[in-house]
């Protein structure tokens, strides 16, 4: 049996079940497309690209209160390009800062039949501009620094957003569960992403087998833990608008699957350097059996766990930052804001992955340490200089 388990082919086997199980679940749980699924909430209109003319700020009159203020805005594409609109930007609430000459989304609102005049509406600034340059300079370096893999890597993130976009939003729109869809798709994303940026030589083995593992981990954590703190899902105001649309999606679901998600990033490159470390370290000593081998990578492991421990800390810190500013000014006591639930989930999506994230190092180093007694010196040395090092 245990020179079975240290067979190459059995971790092949065990990929191959787990690519065709996800392959399956993406069938059964793909979205038909059906547009009667559409929530109806948030944006709807088509935007056409627009820059501010006139800016025009006063007192609003009584009864309302604060700063009225309206623009005229030029399109500048689509049919009625050249077009100048006036624009109600803020009727006395809170609004962001718009100057003249900024460039801005503009959208046309027919109210009813009974208003055959247009009425129009300033969405939002014009971003994607900036944006894709920033893009750009992002896979340019990715490329430069990391050539066929760095490339390859980038299909991989791309194929990663698709699995993202067509499936799993789409899926849970059509009311599938929303652990389910999050599962499948992570499991699809880590094949896609490990198979195209590392190969499907041993050390990938080992890392989806580790990385599988972690994720039902986490998924079970975050099953677990959801319900035993009773977090419902209404602490935002996208949860409300999901709430108020009429579907059926579960929103305690929706913030498993994005507990799931999110952990998903940081165990990729977990698992991928600790199976990396352990056929480096057996292809520089071919002698070192599993106990040696096992106990020489996780020292590595506890290194790069602490390191992306906090790093994920931080992430969950600094998307919540307006959040924890906003309680800081107010006189609730640490304590009790760490029950409020709009706290309580990031502590717990934090701590279920991190949970996730240092499980994933023993059980990935011990595949890798399992499956290096059966590589070939050539195999060893081969998955040592294609390896993943911090």
């Amino acid at each position: 049996m245990a020179e079975l388990t240290r067979n190459k082919n059995l971790y092949v086997v065990l990929v191959g079940f787990i690519a065709a199980v996800t392959f399956i679940g993406v069938g059964l749980l793909w979205p038909s497309g059906d547009d009667s699924f559409t929530l109806g909430t948030g944006p709807v209109a088509d935007t056409e690209k627009g820059q501010i003319q006139t800016i025009d700020a006063r007192e609003c009159p009584p009864p309302q209160k604060g700063t009225c203020i309206d623009a005229e805005v030029e399109i500048t594409s689509g049919a009625e390009n050249g077009k100048v609109v006036p624009i109600q930007v803020s009727s006395g609430g809170p609004t962001p800062v718009y100057e003249v000459g900024d460039t801005v989304r503009v959208a046309q609102v027919q109210f009813s039949e009974a208003q055959p005049e247009p009425v129009y509406s300033l969405v939002d600034f014009e971003r994607r501009a900036p944006m894709l340059v920033l893009a750009l300079i992002f896979g340019l370096l990715v490329i430069l620094f990391g050539r066929l893999r760095g490339a390859l890597s980038l299909v991989g993130l791309a194929g990663s957003l698709g699995v993202v976009m067509f499936f799993i939003v789409p899926a849970i729109l059509e009311g599938e569960p929303p652990l389910a869809v999050a599962l499948v798709g992570s499991m699809a994303v880590m094949l896609i992403t490990i198979s195209l940026a590392h190969g499907l030589g041993p050390k990938s083995l080992a890392a989806i087998l580790g990385t599988a593992l972690s994720l039902v981990l986490v998924g079970l954590l975050a099953v677990l833990f959801t319900g035993l703190t009773n977090l419902t899902g209404f602490s935002s105001e996208e949860a409300t608008a999901l709430a108020v649309s009429g579907s059926d999606i579960s929103l305690s679901g929706l913030l498993i699957a994005g507990i799931i998600i999110g952990a998903l990033g940081v165990l990729d490159d977990v698992t991928i350097s600790q199976a990396s470390t352990v056929l480096a370290l057996r292809a520089a000593n071919p002698t070192q059996k599993f106990g040696s081998l096992y106990r020489r990578a996780i020292e590595v492991g506890r290194d790069h766990v602490s390191a992306t421990v906090n790093t994920l800390v931080l992430a969950y810190v600094g998307s919540s930052l307006p959040v924890l500013i906003i309680l800081g000014s107010g006189q609730l006591g640490i304590v009790d804001a760490v029950n409020l639930e709009i706290i309580a989930k990031e502590i717990v999506a934090t701590l279920v992955g991190s949970i996730g994230l240092i499980a994933a190092v023993p059980i990935t180093t011990a595949l890798a340490a399992l499956m290096a007694d059966s590589l070939s010196a050539e195999e060893l040395q081969e998955a040592a200089d294609g390896g993943h090092h911090h």
